[in-house]
């Protein structure tokens, strides 16, 4: 597989969006504003927020990845992929979409975008991976969530105050982009440098 000779960023979100609706609006930007921020845009492949990433990235002249997975009902990649592969098993797809990334960019999405953005806490929040940003895009979508983790699980202890911190809250592609841009810029990762502000704030 050919070698992504730059800073990646890895969008999730929905695959149930279509052009027009604002979230692939959203999706579009971002992937555009990370291509001119030097980024390869980095999405599991498929239609949907992950296809309206790649069209952003590509339409901006940047590297657009994708990492496709076969399922039962024969997900396609998407039209807007200069790099991609599809894999078989979800293992070692979630591996390509953590190792070349330097933050997280969550969309609106089902259990497969939960499921990507709690796996990306929890290796963040165990050292496995370095400690980056993950960005919810949508405040209206991701609100009561970030209330349950605040209200329940920071509440009854299980989890660390340093451990909500790991998740910002926006609903400006600018504003996300930025974020994974200057954590990379600044290497807040190598450790991280300041205590963030919690979304729940």
């Amino acid at each position: 597989m050919e070698q992504i000779d730059r800073p990646g960023a890895t969008v999730f979100g929905s695959a149930r969006v279509d052009e027009g609706d604002p979230i692939y609006e959203l999706a579009r930007e971002t992937g555009r504003l990370l291509a001119d921020a030097g980024f390869a845009v980095i999405t599991g492949g498929g239609p949907g927020v992950m296809a309206a990433a790649n069209r952003g990235a590509q339409e901006a002249g940047g590297l657009s990845v994708g990492f496709n997975i076969e399922l039962p009902h024969e997900q396609q990649p998407n039209g807007y992929i200069d790099l991609g592969y599809t894999f078989g098993h979800f293992y070692s797809r979630k591996v390509m979409l953590v190792k070349p990334a330097e933050g997280f960019i969550m969309f609106p999405g089902g259990f497969g975008t939960f499921d990507e953005l709690f796996e990306a806490l929890t290796l963040i929040q165990t050292g496995k991976v370095l400690n980056f940003p993950v960005v919810l895009v949508g405040s209206d979508y991701w609100r009561g969530l970030i209330d349950w983790v605040h209200g329940q699980t920071l509440a009854r202890g299980m989890i660390s105050a340093d451990d909500e911190r790991l998740l910002f809250l926006t609903d400006d592609p600018q504003e996300a982009v930025e974020m994974v841009v200057s954590c990379y810029r600044e290497r807040c990762a190598e450790p991280a440098l300041e205590p963030r502000k919690a979304a729940a704030e």
